[in-house]
């Protein structure tokens, strides 16, 4: 049975301050710079090498990154250089529980004192640690496997529309891809290219339903689940389905479990899948295929969205997006037969990453309810190597 008594920070690991590396310092490499936000580039040198744990003393308080290996801790961060005898994973999750850390009233900038951290008395457990990490690794473990698998699909999912809808290199009616098996191509004064004959040039309004947020009246928030869901802008947004925090008793504007969610500010283009009927806020707008196409049309604004990321690393910055500028938006649109074999192999992809997404909130949220009872150690471990 674990233990628990409570313990100072700094008697069971020791934190030190990151390192300088301005931007024209930084030579391209293989060693991870992480800052206080996670990794944030690579460089040719290291600091620091093995098991690691990285928090931020500026900016995002709190966070704290798994590292295992060569790699440069960034000035913006503390990480820990002994974690005296205890196992690093463990310490990592118990770091993990410590909710908003301590921060420091002598700056300007919100930061974190290391004294301050050592100071600390927080619960902790000798023996039996390999096991507690253990348990909350492997669930950690399957939501990376998740993720991978669904980066790995969207990636087809987004080749398969630039070699289909952008090189035009769709499967003609003998199966050969239509552009390079000489395919007839004409000229299209509105997109200033040539598309494949008999295909329409649309704008967006024609092709998709589109709501444009509107936030209600902000009396009518609340965090108590009075109302209905609200959403108010990409800061609402998870890897794939909105994180829900708030409702309003007020709906003004409204989408559908299903519907693509887009930013229409900064960042413009950002999008979600909204997988319960919400109200969305003014940074949002909401689409669906008028033609039932709604995995073609989720990756018509992947699209979009690489043209206007271009246009930000070029220097035309897109603080937001009007609604004149999102309906008139155009597109090469193909006829029915295209369209549904392209979504018939899109949709079974979405569905499994759907799938795989539902069971990583799923995973996060039995992480996150096992966390605190185990450091507590209110739940017990058996030892793990003998199942």
């Amino acid at each position: 049975m674990s233990k628990v008594k409570y313990q100072r920070l700094g008697d069971i690991v020791n934190f030190k301050r990151g390192y300088d590396l301005p931007a024209h310092q930084r030579k391209q490499g293989n060693y991870p710079v992480v800052s206080s936000s996670g990794i944030s580039g690579y460089h040719s040198e290291y600091k620091a090498d093995g098991e690691g744990i990285v928090t931020g003393r500026y900016g995002t308080l709190g966070e704290m990154h798994y590292v295992n290996g060569k790699y440069w801790p960034h000035n913006t961060a503390l990480y820990v250089t002994d974690f005296k005898g205890n196992y690093p994973k463990y310490v990592y999750y118990l770091l993990k529980c410590l909710g908003n850390l301590k921060t420091s009233d002598k700056s300007a900038v919100p930061g974190v004192n290391r004294n301050d951290l050592h100071a600390l008395f927080v619960p902790y457990i000798a023996n039996g640690q390999e096991n507690i990490a253990a348990v909350l690794s492997s669930i950690d473990q399957k939501i990376e496997i998740n993720n991978r698998i669904n980066a790995e699909l969207e990636a087809m999912a987004k080749n398969l529309y630039d070699y289909w809808f952008v090189q035009f290199d769709f499967p003609d009616e003998n199966g050969k891809p239509y552009k390079s098996s000489g395919g007839e191509m004409v000229y299209s004064k509105e997109l200033k290219r040539e598309i494949p004959a008999g295909w329409k040039v649309k704008e967006l309004h024609q092709i998709a339903n589109i709501t444009m947020g509107q936030s209600p009246e902000g009396s009518s928030y609340n965090e108590e689940g009075k109302g209905i869901v609200f959403f108010q802008g990409s800061t609402d947004f998870g890897i794939r389905f909105p994180n829900i925090r708030q409702y309003t008793t007020e709906p003004s504007r409204l989408a559908k479990a299903g519907d693509i969610l887009l930013s229409v500010r900064a960042p413009v283009g950002t999008m979600n899948i909204a997988d319960i009927d919400c109200c969305i806020g003014r940074g949002l707008a909401a689409l669906n295929s008028k033609d039932g196409f709604d995995a073609y049309l989720f990756y018509v604004m992947e699209y979009f969205k690489r043209l206007f990321d271009r246009r930000n690393s070029e220097g035309t910055t897109f603080g937001s997006i009007t609604k004149s500028d999102l309906f008139s938006l155009q597109v090469a649109y193909p006829n029915n037969l295209v369209l549904k074999a392209y979504n018939d192999v899109i949709a079974i992809n979405n569905k499994l990453v759907l799938k795989n997404q539902k069971e990583n909130q799923q995973l996060a949220a039995l992480r996150d309810w096992l966390l605190p009872m185990l450091m507590n150690g209110q739940v017990q471990v058996t030892d793990t190597k003998n199942h």
